[in-house]
């Protein structure tokens, strides 16, 4: 089993820039695909961006994709997401989630952070 602990977010203006981390314990996060979706108010939670275990291997959503990247450090076992030129449809509550399967179903993801605020204002 593995624990995700999420930690940035937070507000910011249009076209400005915010990282979010997300720390695994319990297990190595190199065993997991890790994915990062969101979740806007009223709105179901989407994919955003997943990393491969071990070879950097990337896919994006397509509203990520030339704005935010996720990478990973497996020897600080951290997965991180850049976002920049950020907009006012980003803003939801951010989860990071691990899986062994990976893909950008939500259900294939066995463990999840608690969620981030990032809150993009005009």
């Amino acid at each position: 089993q593995v624990q995700l602990v999420q930690s940035g977010g937070g507000l910011v203006q249009t076209g400005g820039s915010l990282r979010l981390s997300c720390a695994a314990s319990g297990q190595t996060a190199s065993r997991y695909i890790m994915g990062w979706f969101r979740q806007a108010p009223g709105k179901e939670r989407e994919f955003v961006a997943l990393i491969s275990r071990s070879d950097g291997s990337t896919y994006y959503a397509d509203s990520a994709k030339g704005r935010f990247t996720i990478s990973r450090d497996n020897a600080k076992n951290t997965v991180y997401l850049q976002m920049t030129s950020l907009k006012s449809e980003d803003t939801a509550v951010y989860y990071c989630a691990a899986s062994v399967r990976g893909g950008v179903d939500l259900v294939r993801y066995d463990y999840w952070g608690q969620g981030t605020q990032v809150t993009v204002s005009s």
